[in-house]
């Protein structure tokens, strides 16, 4: 009876912990090879300068800015700040982000917190959530037309164009990394 049982955690360990995985990583690589390895984005000479799928941080003005992030847009320990809506220090820090914000986007000192997009004052779950909703994308609008001396409407039209529909269940959102590698590309 200890001989069966041995040879059937064998045999288990075997199909799931060599034949399933290695199967799956085949048949992700055959379907799906730009998903598999990452959705990484390169830079024409070939560097690797991002993905799709993950948040990065941006500071020039030049840019959209993504979310938040809890974890300084950290792969290893991403995560939420696990702060409740009663945390003081929570509090504090939506209310550093919205004065930033603010300041950044030149809005009035009279900006209240439900003015303004809470996709730009509280973090992701993850903290590497790459999109923005287009509420955030267009508050930003101006200042980067204004930054880049285009016609504000040009920034608009792209926002509308890099707009995903959010599918069947989802949002409209805009994946910032994308917009951003577009106002790049414009003259």
């Amino acid at each position: 009876m200890k001989m069966i049982n041995l040879r059937i955690v064998l045999l288990m360990t075997v199909l799931t912990g060599g034949i399933y995985p290695l199967a799956m990583t085949a048949l992700g690589q055959l379907c799906f090879p730009r998903e598999v390895n990452g959705s990484l984005i390169t830079s024409p000479d070939g560097r690797v300068i991002g993905s799709e799928l993950m948040a990065q941080p941006v500071a020039s003005p030049r840019y959209f800015h993504p979310r938040p992030s809890a974890g300084d847009y950290a792969t290893m320990p991403s995560g939420a700040s696990n702060q409740s809506p009663t945390s003081k220090a929570l509090w504090e820090s939506v209310q550093e982000r919205m004065n930033a914000v603010v300041r950044e986007n030149s809005l009035s000192a009279e900006t209240r917190m439900q003015d303004l997009p809470a996709d730009l004052l509280f973090a992701s779950g993850s903290g590497l959530d790459p999109h923005i909703s287009p509420a955030a994308a267009n508050l930003q609008a101006l200042r980067v037309a204004t930054q880049r001396g285009m016609p504000v409407e040009n920034i608009r039209e792209l926002i509308r164009n890099h707009t995903d529909s959010g599918g069947l269940f989802g949002q409209p959102a805009v994946n910032v990394m994308l917009l951003n590698r577009a106002l790049d590309k414009l003259k």
